[in-house]
């Protein structure tokens, strides 16, 4: 039931995100990050650091709402809860187009491909971005939201999707519900499942390994990991 003393009020928020470049000179490829729930950017910037080619941006971008960790020892953030939750989803994705354009400005040629990477709750940011601003997704441990329609998936060029079968929180019964979703989107995806929980697993590190060369067009071997 909605509460008719509720008000809401738009007002200036700074996020931060960090950058960082696996080259010498303006990159062709820019992969961007969202991290989990009670994490922030540097915990996705490790994995984009594993699966990055030579000459790519990395972007790690940290969610608006901050808040510390259990410990009190680090500053964590989320990305949205049930409440206003429409005026967070137009919020982030506001938040993270502003974000790729000052990287695109800062670090990019103009033809620079984007890459969308998500875990966790940040794994269903990266779809909705990769909806707004059609581009590849690599998603681990977190579902494609719900509101998202099988025209804004068949808008994204690609995907590839990690699941642990210890996972509990993005069961294989959510893997293999959002692998259909995709295919009857008609959106080319790819599936790693791997012996694991809620993890960056090596397994899956490889298979992004594979998954952004290609994107990238080199052929060299993987060598990287977490």
């Amino acid at each position: 039931m909605t509460d008719p003393n509720v008000r809401t009020i738009a007002t200036t928020l700074h996020g931060r995100y960090l950058l960082e470049h696996t080259g010498d000179g303006p990159s062709r490829l820019l992969l961007v990050g969202f991290h989990g729930y009670a994490q922030n950017a540097h915990a996705i910037l490790e994995p984009l650091r594993a699966i990055a080619p030579a000459e790519a941006t990395l972007v790690a971008v940290q969610g608006l709402h901050r808040f510390y960790s259990r410990s009190q020892q680090q500053v964590v953030a989320s990305w949205m809860t049930r409440e206003d939750r429409e005026l967070m989803l137009a919020d982030n994705l506001e938040y993270a187009a502003r974000v790729i354009a000052a990287a695109r400005a800062e670090a990019t040629t103009p033809d620079a491909r984007t890459v969308f990477v998500g875990f966790s709750q940040g794994a269903t940011m990266a779809w909705r971005a990769a909806a707004e601003n059609p581009a590849p997704v690599i998603a681990l441990g977190g579902d494609i939201p719900p509101e998202l329609t099988p025209a804004a998936l068949a808008g994204v060029p690609s995907a590839l999707i990690g699941g642990g079968s210890l996972d509990e929180w993005y069961t294989r019964a959510k893997y293999e519900s959002d692998l259909a979703r995709l295919a009857n989107a008609g959106c080319p995806a790819e599936g790693c499942a791997f012996d694991g929980g809620h993890e960056w697993a090596a397994e899956f590190i490889e298979a992004c390994q594979r998954f952004v060369n290609r994107l990238a067009g080199t052929e060299q071997d993987p060598q990287s990991s977490v």
